[in-house]
């Protein structure tokens, strides 16, 4: 089987322009309702997205709400908290419709430099309610203009404890970039490797959370490209310090994700970072859909790359297609 763990649905397009009617207003006392649709609108909505999985040869996807669905800038948290249980019950709707082809990753109502404490109740309305198996994180829901703290940082501890006594992973995934210097193609890889680097960095969150699971997406960002340098500074530290772990085992508490378009970058990743921590994830459909005109084939047409690289053995290619994705998400049991 061909599980895909890195994928997102849009759903009705109109559901958005509510969304930004909702944002367009204002004031303490503004009510926040729900944007109706029926499944037959929703299931209209699917056809393009499942065709296109079809085409590849997925039998099940991951699937989570698109990282511009949630305004986590806004400093409004009923209106944050309306639009994400909305677009989380519109994923838990797409896989009612389609329980053999998708399973849930719900969205977080994080919002810039507000503890993660306010995502614990719909962490658990999505496991329990909605029947979710993990989550997207957003490392930086001040979209660039309100910090908050990299992900080695105690402030994150309570998502943390919350998705340990959950026993569900979280897919480190870029959000909205409103206030930010960086378009979507730099802003997405850099704050998924700064997150990346400050959990490789700190020396607490693994000891404090032994069965944290975290996946680095879009291939770990620019992390494995970089690891030279990483394995410089960290030299450094083990030489004054000698219980300092080594940069390969700090790496090795993270998993990743295959969400790059050449096969270059996913053999690269898998030397680096190793089979037993890459996640098949293909982000389709998306920007990667395009045709590239050398191969005739979309560029986030994934399972062709790990296919093709000689030194992979068949156990190999099961592990990142399939047998990774249900070692780290326990819950999947359930769904296939």
């Amino acid at each position: 089987m061909i599980i895909d763990t890195h994928a997102h649905i849009t759903g009705p397009m109109e559901m958005y322009e509510y969304f930004r009617g909702l944002a367009g207003t204002s004031g303490a006392g503004t009510r926040m309702g729900r944007f109706d649709y029926t499944d037959e609108r929703l299931e209209e909505s699917l056809q393009a997205h499942m065709m296109e999985v079809d085409e590849v040869g997925t039998e099940l996807q991951l699937v989570s709400p698109r990282p511009w669905a949630v305004p986590t800038g806004d400093r409004r948290e009923a209106l944050v908290m309306t639009v994400t249980q909305q677009v989380n019950d519109m994923i838990a709707r797409a896989v009612k419709l389609h329980p053999d082809r998708f399973v849930g990753l719900g969205a977080l109502p994080q919002r810039g430099a507000v503890s993660p404490k306010n995502c614990v109740a719909e962490m658990e309305r999505c496991v329990n309610e909605l029947g979710f198996v993990g989550f997207k994180i957003n490392p930086d829901p001040g979209e660039g203009g309100v910090e908050s703290p990299n992900l080695g940082d105690e402030f994150w501890y309570p998502l943390y404890e919350k998705m340990v006594e959950l026993d569900v992973p979280g897919l480190i995934h870029g959000g909205p970039f409103r206030f930010s210097r960086e378009p979507e193609l730099g802003y997405f890889v850099t704050e998924e490797a700064v997150a990346g680097w400050s959990l490789i960095q700190a020396q607490r969150v693994f000891k404090d959370f032994p069965n944290l699971k975290i996946i680095v997406g879009h291939g770990g960002g620019y992390i494995p490209y970089q690891i030279g340098r990483a394995k410089g500074f960290r030299l450094a530290e083990m030489a004054r310090d000698p219980n300092r772990e080594s940069i390969e085992e700090s790496m090795h508490h993270l998993y990743y994700d295959t969400v790059l378009y050449n096969q270059e970058s996913v053999e690269l990743l898998i030397k680096i970072v190793g089979v037993d921590h890459c996640l098949f994830g293909s982000d389709k459909p998306a920007n990667g859909s395009a045709i590239d005109p050398a191969t005739g084939r979309a560029l986030n047409d994934i399972k062709p790359y790990i296919e093709a690289i000689p030194w992979l053995t068949e156990a190999d290619r099961s592990a990142i297609f399939e047998g990774n994705a249900r070692k780290l998400y326990s819950r999947l049991s359930k769904h296939a």
